[in-house]
């Protein structure tokens, strides 16, 4: 089979770039006519501004007394919700300890206000079937078997009776593996009927019987290391809960009937179950008389502090109604953005006339892979604000600003390489294989570096900083692709060219131009050329240059100088003896 050449490498390269950018075009054209996507990015609440809600707490049983501290659960309570619902960039505050306020970008719809409002539905119900959390294929028998149809009113939440034709096909339907079943439920199930759940930690999933034990009874929750029958630790994490005086008796009937069943048999299980969602589903290997569970298993102390976490949100009856409801200007406005945007075309700019100033035509093919990053990134940034509701706040602006130059650094080291492989003395076309093997390894690295920069700042920072650390994130992702697919091919296909193959003065690559050039290393680092046969001064060359050459090369390239020198005087003084 003949060998595929370079130039026919480049080309099919490009045609897989331009079908990428293709299908993000018909991806989000097809959004913006049969769904809700638009072609211009979603903007954040600092930008476009938004709904500001203030809620006052409602306790149960009409008490007004609340802490600060179940305040600022249930504050912990609704940024989970909002995040969960897919809005980005919220701002959750409390007011005068008392209030909640929050702030959603645009108008929230009926389902997030009352995600927001509604309070934390913990639950204790008896589980009744389980299995495996992904839904069977079309061709998967019903074990009729197993789950025989009902035959008489239900006597108790474990009675098999519960599980009627409906509910059953509600099990088998649903798909655990899938992020939308693992969400908080937007209605809580009745209390007096029994549901089906997913158990997010094993994908598993459950038939769950009517509420016993509603999550109000808690009283604390707490964890440690695991007690034996004699007080002893046995060096395991477990979570320890605490039920008022009506929550223990009705807890300790409910593991007289489950313990009853034995070990092997679902029905020995009980689900913890909040926001429609299963938070643990602990078998019962005891009677618990004194409303004092303990529950076991393989907890880290991570997992084991979150659980305990979660059962205190059982501890807080508390709803919120909206009080006031108020729209709001962007924080920032449209002149910050339009300051954003013209900070960013200024710097573009910038970019553009020293890439022409020092590389002449060649960067042009700078300017071009900024344009097509630009194109990546903006394509990008519209089809997560469609599909993830991620929204462009003016911190995200700033790093796709300071992305630019950062992009342009990898274009630059790649040339760069180029330059030195001419100085070397070899031709065009073997300068651009050899300068990319080069660069593509400080290309590599130095993009690691940025995302891993900006993974650890989006986890650890909050509010606007993380929209900063998406952008910088997303934008080396766009870098790379562009290198690779773009600019590496362009190359291959200019060094093909008449113009560019013979070092036209305005190419870029004049051989003059290259004798005196400095090398760039990166990040604005820099170093003279070595004294190559090709870049050595000549003779009639002016020696203060020539003896600041000298002074800036390093030792190994004034030893490879040396070597050079030696090995050409013994070739001369042989040819004389002959």
């Amino acid at each position: 089979m003949p060998r595929t050449g370079p130039g026919t490498a480049a080309k099919r390269t490009l045609v897989w770039l331009g079908v990428m950018l293709a299908l993000l075009a018909v991806l989000l054209g097809s959004g913006s006519i049969w769904g809700s996507a638009s072609w211009s990015p979603k903007l954040a609440l600092d930008l476009e501004g938004g709904t500001q809600m203030i809620l006052a707490p409602q306790v149960q049983g009409g008490s007004d007394e609340i802490t600060e501290e179940q305040l600022d659960q249930a504050v912990e309570i609704i940024r989970q919700r909002v995040d969960g619902s897919g809005v980005a960039e919220a701002e959750i505050n409390t007011q005068s300890g008392r209030n909640v306020i929050v702030s959603l970008p645009g108008i929230p719809d009926a389902e997030t206000r009352d995600l927001i409002q509604a309070s934390a539905q913990m639950e204790f119900r008896p589980v009744l079937f389980g299995g495996p959390g992904q839904a069977p294929a079309a061709e998967t028998p019903t074990p009729e078997e197993e789950l025989p149809a009902p035959t008489a009113e239900p006597t108790d939440a474990s009675d098999p009776n519960w599980i009627t034709a409906e509910i059953f096909a509600e099990f088998e339907a649903l798909d655990c593996t899938s992020p939308e079943a693992l969400a908080p439920a937007e209605e809580a199930a009745p209390a007096d009927q029994p549901m089906v759940a997913c158990e997010p930690g094993t994908q598993g999933k459950y038939i769950l019987g009517p509420v016993e034990v509603p999550g109000t009874d808690i009283d604390s929750a707490d964890f440690g290391m695991q007690r034996g029958a004699q007080g002893q630790s046995l060096n395991s994490w477990a979570v320890n809960i605490q039920f008022n005086a009506e929550g223990s008796d009705t807890f300790r009937e409910v593991t007289t009937r489950l313990f009853g069943f034995g070990q092997g048999d679902p029905r020995n299980q009980f689900a913890i179950v909040l926001d429609g969602t299963i938070i643990s589903a602990p078998t019962t290997n005891a009677v618990i008389p004194d409303g004092r569970p303990s529950i076991s298993g393989s907890f880290t102390e991570e997992s084991a502090a979150a659980l305990a976490e979660q059962l205190k949100y059982g501890a807080l009856p508390i709803s919120f109604e909206i009080q006031s409801e108020q729209q709001i200007s962007a924080t920032l406005g449209a002149d910050q953005l339009r300051l954003g945007l013209v900070a960013g075309i200024i710097g573009l700019i910038l970019v553009a006339v020293y890439s022409l100033f020092q590389y002449r035509m060649l960067g042009l093919v700078t300017i071009t892979s900024l344009v097509v990053a630009g194109l990546l990134t903006y394509l990008a940034i519209c089809i997560l604000g469609w599909t993830e509701n991620y929204r462009l706040s003016l911190a995200g602006v700033a790093g796709l600003i300071v992305a630019i130059g950062q992009t342009a650094d990898s274009f630059i080291v790649y040339f760069e390489r180029i330059r030195d492989e001419l100085r070397d003395g070899r031709g065009l076309v073997s300068a651009v294989e050899n300068g990319w093997r080069r660069a593509k390894r400080t290309v590599l690295a130095s993009k690691a570096v940025n995302l891993l920069a900006a993974v650890v700042l989006y986890f650890v920072a909050v509010g606007n900083v993380r929209g900063f650390a998406f952008t910088l994130g997303l934008t080396a992702l766009a870098d790379l692709i562009v290198v690779f697919l773009f600019t590496h091919p362009v190359l291959r296909l200019l060094a093909q060219t008449k113009f560019f193959g013979e070092g036209h003065r305005f190419s870029g690559l004049d051989a003059k131009k290259l004798e005196i050039a400095p090398l760039y290393r990166g990040a604005g680092r820099i170093r003279m050329p070595s004294a190559t046969p090709q870049s050595a001064a000549p003779r009639n060359k002016n020696k203060a240059v020539s003896g600041e050459i000298a002074r800036r090369t390093t030792i190994a390239e004034r030893r490879l100088a040396e070597q050079r020198t030696l090995a050409a005087r013994s070739s001369g003084t042989d040819q004389e003896e002959k």
